[in-house]
């Protein structure tokens, strides 16, 4: 048997198959779809190929109408990838909350938000990919390759590849979206004690009817994106007392 290189992490095999798919590694900037089950292949077959680490980074928080875009990088242990990984948005509260803690133990995580000052400032798409990239700066290691959800990847120093719904297929971007959703809704949940009349703990800044109904009553706070229409609107006084554009999300969902 041929001896494994020498860059292979622990844990890893790539004499498997079916542990990872075929072929040369992407390269940087490549937008891939059509990725099947969502598992630890996809970082196995570059770890293969000598690139190591590899790091996943997502975010959380591009539509709500308050509150940061919360992004973050991991890199997981090849040998304890957490079982039960998934887009965060199909995971129950708990069980998100259960996994962040796993994730936290055994892997390498940075964490970086954008505030609405630099959304409304640079606009919510150059905010995000600011964030995404910070994260992957604040690793404890310097990654060699970046898979990142979306089709948006951020400049980074390190070939990257972006995967369209890759938070449900790549399980370093999965454990990356339940570390940022997590971290998002508790500090949303202390913006809510903060300014109670908001209701911030139940919706987590999505334009649901309730933060309408708020926004009517006491116009924005300082957690608002007063670039976002809705809250600018407001802040002009154009909604009739009776209107309010809803846009309700997945990720206010426990």
């Amino acid at each position: 048997m041929a001896p494994r290189p020498k860059t292979q992490p622990p844990g890893t095999d790539p004499a498997s198959a079916s542990a990872r798919p075929r072929g040369r590694p992407p390269k940087a900037g490549t937008v891939t779809t059509g990725w099947v089950g969502l598992d630890f292949s996809r970082e196995r077959a570059l770890y293969a190929n000598g690139l190591a680490p590899v790091a996943g980074a997502d975010e959380v928080g591009r539509g709500p109408l308050a509150g940061p875009v919360v992004a973050a990088a991991v890199v997981l242990d090849p040998a304890r990838v957490p079982q039960g990984l998934d887009d965060s948005k199909r995971l129950t509260r708990v069980k998100r909350e259960a996994l962040y803690l796993e994730i936290c133990a055994t892997a390498e995580i940075a964490i970086s938000l954008a505030p609405p000052a630099r959304i409304d400032r640079d606009n919510i798409r150059q905010a995000t990919l600011w964030a995404l990239a910070s994260a992957v700066r604040g690793l404890p290691c310097r990654p060699a390759f970046l898979l990142v959800d979306g089709n948006d990847p951020p400049r980074v120093e390190c070939a990257v590849e972006a995967i369209v719904g890759g938070d449900g297929l790549i399980a370093s971007i999965a454990a990356a979206s339940i570390v940022a959703k997590v971290v998002r809704d508790r500090l949303m949940a202390g913006v809510g004690a903060a300014f109670p009349a908001y209701g911030f703990e139940r919706h987590m800044g999505y334009g649901t009817r309730e933060h309408g109904a708020a926004l009517k009553a006491h116009g924005p706070c300082l957690h608002h994106r007063r670039s976002f229409a809705p809250v600018r609107e407001q802040q002009l006084g154009l909604f009739p007392a009776t209107e309010f554009p809803v846009t309700e999300d997945l990720e206010v969902a426990d």
